[in-house]
């Protein structure tokens, strides 16, 4: 069942309609507050120390590292100003938030301009991420590689 099934339409609603402030900076503004809370809590309460936080399921069950491990520990780090912790924690990490950053610039910039989005990632640029995440997760649990375990 969708929302025009039952009558609501987010157009109708006051200030939703395309081209008003609303419509073009609340996802934008909602993306941008949510990420500040989240960054903001993490650099508060420390992820290193024992209790503050539900340890990896993965890493629970299986004693492997995912490719998130230590991702609170590297935002906690970021948080901070220190880039070298960061990267000691999860290199994926840092590396991948210049691109979010450019993908949230993008889309806000597409909905303050009003344009629609024109490019699509190719199968490859998926397949390729995929397989990117997949070897570091391997990677980071084989001794060899033991420098991009958390």
């Amino acid at each position: 069942m969708t929302l025009d099934a039952v009558g609501l339409r987010l157009r109708d609603w006051p200030g939703w309609a395309p081209g008003t402030p609303l419509w073009r900076f609340g996802p934008s503004a909602a993306v941008a507050a949510g990420t500040a809370a989240t960054v903001g809590f993490v650099g508060l309460v420390d992820p290193n120390r024992p209790g503050h936080y539900p340890t990896c399921p993965f890493l629970f069950v299986t004693g492997y590292y995912c490719p998130g491990c230590g991702s609170l520990r590297a935002i906690h780090a970021l948080a901070h100003g220190d880039l070298v912790t960061a990267i000691d924690r999860n290199v994926l990490l840092v590396a991948t938030l210049p691109f979010l950053l450019a993908a949230f610039v993008g889309f806000t910039r597409r909905r303050v301009t009003g344009r629609p989005r024109t490019w699509l990632a190719p199968p490859w640029v998926i397949y390729g991420l995929f397989a990117l995440v997949v070897a570091y997760w391997v990677l980071r649990n084989v001794p060899a590689f033991a420098w991009l375990a958390p």
